[in-house]
């Protein structure tokens, strides 16, 4: 029993940055909060929309209406990050949000809601998103001690992934008892108890040498990106993992031709639950250090347990695969992370945090589009096991072509050890203040 203890305590998540950061804490805590609120307004929409027209297509529209203003203001969010202080900027847009889910809670409790505020709002809570993410994304550099910053992945990720497990159902029970009224009613309620939390956060001002965001401060942030090409790795191949292997859109169709209707539910959160059980037992991804490898073995072990999910014919083999994929990508997630969060400087932190945003919401969307048109010319289980055999493909292509991400090690990258210094200085200078 007790030479076992030691190994399950370094499988358990990292509590440091939680310790030894308020304004982490408060952070943590109202990411958890919006988290599962969001998932109420997720699941609602799309019903709300079924129920008004009954029209699968008028559900699909309401991602056409989502990806622009989230692509647009993803980039603008970021040189907005770099200009002013992070923590308003995240006040601002989560006031904003929770006025336009009082937007659709009044639009719920009108004796016939209209169907073109739904739409309306989606485009604008996607804009909100998009302006707030890189904020979030960059502040938790700012809050976190350098080497803590991993853990602080770590710590985010579990209660996201919970949320993705748990929040779905639990909307599903909320709506289909109370109605979608009560649902956004209580997203509403969500985003006040996380207005608070964020209030009681210290400032977060952009550093001496800001600039006004323009088109030519983006330009500087994909200019930066640009030149390093260990980023421009890791942009590309988590555009690739996702591509080629993230087929959510079959779902319903792998599900009939398995004859496991019932188990439509399971396949969507079976990547959340992989990811959960890594997230939760990921103590051991603050110790690695090269995260270029990390980045690659799991990129690599999300495309293979994608195509083996394709080849089983066994609906519960499928379901171990998809955990599986989801316990990939959430290593993956860490390796991105921490590459970016370690070796990025501050004054650019925002920008690149934009970029990132299109990174890993570009890819879904596009993989959605690859799933359904292969699947349209090969099947079903055709276009899964493909999908999964040509992302390994391409991040091993990637991986070739890219050697400096592979070599990358945050004890020697010159990158991460000014970053580091940067933090360092910028620790000493609030102690002299304080």
């Amino acid at each position: 029993m007790t030479s076992t203890a030691p190994f399950l305590r370094r499988l358990l998540p990292d509590l440091a940055p939680w310790r030894a950061s308020r304004d982490f804490r408060l952070l943590w805590l109202s990411g958890c909060v919006t988290g599962f609120g969001s998932f109420l307004s997720f699941v609602a929409l799309p019903i709300q929309i079924k129920e008004l027209t009954g029209s699968t297509f008028a559900v699909g529209l309401v991602g056409a209406f989502e990806l622009v203003p989230l692509v647009v203001f993803g980039l603008w969010g970021g040189a907005l990050a770099d200009a002013l202080d992070r923590r308003r900027l995240v006040l601002l847009s989560e006031a904003g949000l929770a006025l336009l889910a009082a937007l659709m809670l009044a639009n719920s409790l009108l004796p016939h809601p209209l169907l073109w505020p739904i739409y309306l709002v989606a485009a604008l809570t996607a804009a909100l998103a998009g302006l707030q993410r890189p904020a979030l994304d960059s502040t938790v550099p700012r809050v976190v001690a350098h080497d803590q910053l991993p853990a602080a992945f770590a710590l985010n990720s579990l209660y996201r992934n919970v949320a993705s497990v748990a929040g779905p159902p639990l909307a599903g029970v909320v709506v289909a008892v109370a109605g979608a009224r009560s649902a956004y009613a209580l997203d509403l309620l969500t985003f006040l108890v996380s207005l608070a939390l964020i209030a009681r956060m210290r400032p977060v001002p952009p550093v001496e040498s800001a600039e006004a965001p323009s088109l030519r401060t983006i330009g500087q942030g994909l200019a930066y990106a640009w030149s390093r090409r260990d980023l421009l790795g890791t942009y590309a191949i988590d555009l690739v993992a996702m591509l080629f292997a993230y087929p959510v859109a079959l779902y319903p169709f792998l599900a009939s031709e398995l004859d496991a209707e019932w188990a439509l539910g399971l396949l969507y959160g079976a990547t959340a639950a992989g990811a959960l059980l890594v997230a939760a037992t990921g103590g051991w991804t603050a110790r690695v250090h090269r995260h270029g490898r990390m980045l690659l073995f799991a990129a690599l072990g999300w495309g293979a347990a994608v195509a083996l999910a394709g080849l089983v014919g066994n609906v519960w083999l499928v379901l171990l695969f998809l955990a599986v994929a989801g316990g990939a990508d959430q290593v993956s997630g860490v390796a991105r992370s921490t590459i970016w969060n370690q070796s990025i400087p501050d004054q650019l932190r925002g920008r690149l945090a934009g970029v990132e945003v299109l990174s890993y919401s570009v890819g879904p969307q596009l993989g959605q589009v690859r799933a359904g048109g292969m699947a349209a010319l090969v099947g079903v289980r055709g276009s899964i096991w493909a999908g999964g055999l040509l992302c390994v493909a391409g991040v091993l292509a990637l991986t070739a072509a890219v050697p400096k991400l592979l070599a990358w090690d945050s004890r020697t990258d010159p990158h991460a050890l000014a970053v580091r210094e940067q933090h360092e200085r910028q620790a000493q200078q609030a102690a002299g203040v304080s």
